[in-house]
């Protein structure tokens, strides 16, 4: 079937559109591996036996046809997560619109510095849990976060780190490129949010606002 996009209308309602897409995705993705389950089946069990013959024990139809399915929400699902991206950019930074690289691609170092040195702290780390995603990164505490992803202290209008929480929960198990300043040194992490890592949250991680 494939992705479709929602249609535009404006950045809150586009990502809100997005949302919804990637939650129904996920729905279809829990009902065909269902049927897998249901066939005590999963996307690597033979479905013919050891001479060569169709498994009269399995329902091979249904198990091709989820099998099948699940490649394409896949491949949808990894489109929609993109695009989720660039919605929530759109939303909290208009002026990062303009194409350029995605997060989950990554970049091991900046070139140049005018761009690093022009960044302005928008929040700190106020506390690390050990064995998190925020610690295995390599993030301290008392980190300032000048780049987080796409997001900088233009993407923020109040007090709140709302974009950035927003941010994390579609990046789940993806890289995210975060720039620090600690001791006047400028780091750049890589950040993997993820979920079932033993604790709260997907960073592990105290995050706060912070005013230069």
């Amino acid at each position: 079937m494939g992705f479709m996009l929602p249609s535009p209308t404006n950045p809150v309602e586009h990502a809100r559109a997005l949302m919804s897409q990637k939650e129904n995705i996920e729905a279809e993705l829990d009902a065909q591996f269902s049927i897998l389950k249901a066939n005590n089946s999963d996307m690597t069990t033979p479905l013919v036996d050891s001479e060569g013959f169709p498994r009269a024990d399995l329902d091979i139809y249904a198990i091709r046809h989820a099998r099948r399915r699940i490649n394409e929400l896949r491949n949808d699902y990894k489109d929609v997560m993109n695009e989720i991206e660039k919605a929530l950019q759109a939303v909290y930074d208009p002026s990062t619109i303009a194409p350029s690289p995605t997060i989950s691609e990554g970049v091991a170092q900046h070139n140049g510095t005018e761009d690093v040195e022009s960044l302005s702290a928008f929040a700190r780390v106020d506390g690390v849990a050990p064995s998190s995603p925020a610690a295995e990164a390599g993030l301290r505490r008392e980190d300032l976060i000048l780049k987080f992803g796409s997001l900088t202290r233009s993407s923020f209008t109040a007090t709140s780190l709302q974009p950035l929480a927003d941010l994390v929960s579609v990046n789940e198990n993806r890289e995210i490129q975060v720039i620090v300043s600690r001791s006047e040194e400028i780091i750049t992490i890589k950040l993997i949010p993820r979920n079932g890592w033993g604790g709260r949250g997907m960073l592990g991680c105290h995050i706060i606002p912070h005013k230069s």
